[in-house]
């Protein structure tokens, strides 16, 4: 019986540790070969000896288990690191099939507190690195489609985020970021699904590198709630490295321009926004006073403190 993603290549970007890399072990599992793009340059080990860079790691980790797998190391929010971290999947694999968008970072702090650079930093790794990556598979998919290729086959899979949908208070640039993500996604799902491409977007609660301040305080516990050791932690990365997977493969050929949330053992399908309320004026255009006696008992109706953005979704968990 062959692997469901036997004969398909991939690229996970951010996959030298953490979220990333348990992303390009599974997909490697299911039988693609793997790009495994990371920021991350060679360092040195504690003795001070040279080590390998974090994504040439994992691209031997993968090529040890019998796997296909090569090393890019670049910043994908660079716009022609981008282009040559497709065209190398291209040039080592014959074609690109699969593209996770995963690198990013964190610059947390509050609006008022947050400066130009913690800013423009999160919004270039996170948003334009989605867009660069994206861009230049959609050329890569759409110029194989214009040449005749029938059967194109083509999936994205990107990384939004809870705080996008709960509006994180102490995170606005990557709030916005992972905001604007879902945007682009939905958007390409639109544009490429002639091609033969999905697009989906993942919300992803995980412990790694990034976010291990974030997560510092919540212990490894099992999926029934009691603390156990040598449990999979709830905020692993494995619980969501599946999750990519099954959108990766052709199993998922009806799921496009979705949003889904994973962690812990659990996935939830958020639903697209919905139009709560409607009001038309009674002349021809609304002034200041009927928008008044419009719009005013209109919220002073509604729950105090609630807002567009759906807080409820960090309640969700498994059970």
């Amino acid at each position: 019986m062959s692997l469901p993603l036997e004969g398909l290549s991939a690229i996970v970007t951010g996959a030298g540790r953490g979220l990333g890399r348990a992303e390009a072990l599974e997909l490697a599992r299911l039988g693609a070969a793997v790009v495994v793009n990371d920021y991350g340059q060679p360092g040195r080990d504690g003795s001070g000896a040279a080590s390998a860079a974090p994504a040439e790691e994992v691209a031997a980790e993968i090529r040890a288990a019998g796997g296909r797998a090569v090393a890019h190391l670049g910043d994908v929010s660079d716009f022609e690191t981008a282009r040559a971290l497709v065209d190398l999947a291209v040039a080592e694999f014959g074609k690109l099939d699969v593209l996770v968008n995963n690198a990013g970072i964190l610059r947390d702090r509050m609006v008022f507190s947050m400066s130009e650079d913690e800013w423009d930093s999160v919004v270039r790794v996170h948003l334009k690195g989605h867009f660069n990556t994206t861009h230049f598979a959609a050329v890569h998919w759409r110029g194989r489609a214009k040449a005749g290729e029938t059967g194109v086959y083509g999936r994205i899979v990107n990384t939004s985020s809870e705080a996008f949908l709960a509006g994180s208070a102490g995170q606005p640039n990557y709030a916005a970021a992972k905001g604007g993500i879902v945007g682009l996604t939905t958007s390409t799902a639109l544009a490429l699904a002639r091609y033969g491409v999905t697009a989906n977007a993942i919300c992803p609660r995980a412990r790694t590198r990034m976010t291990e301040d974030v997560f510092a305080a919540i212990p490894a516990i099992k999926s029934g709630g009691e603390p156990g050791e040598g449990e999979l932690d709830p905020l692993s990365p494995e619980h969501v490295a599946p999750l990519v997977g099954y959108l990766a493969s052709p199993a998922a050929s009806g799921v496009n321009g979705q949003l889904l949330v994973v962690h812990g053992g659990m996935v939830a399908v958020v639903d697209r926004p919905r139009v709560s309320a409607k009001f038309d004026t009674a002349k021809e255009a609304f002034t200041y006073e009927e928008l008044d006696g419009l719009l005013t008992p209109h919220y002073a109706s509604r729950p105090a403190g609630e807002t567009f953005a759906a807080a409820e979704v960090l309640g969700l968990k498994k059970g």
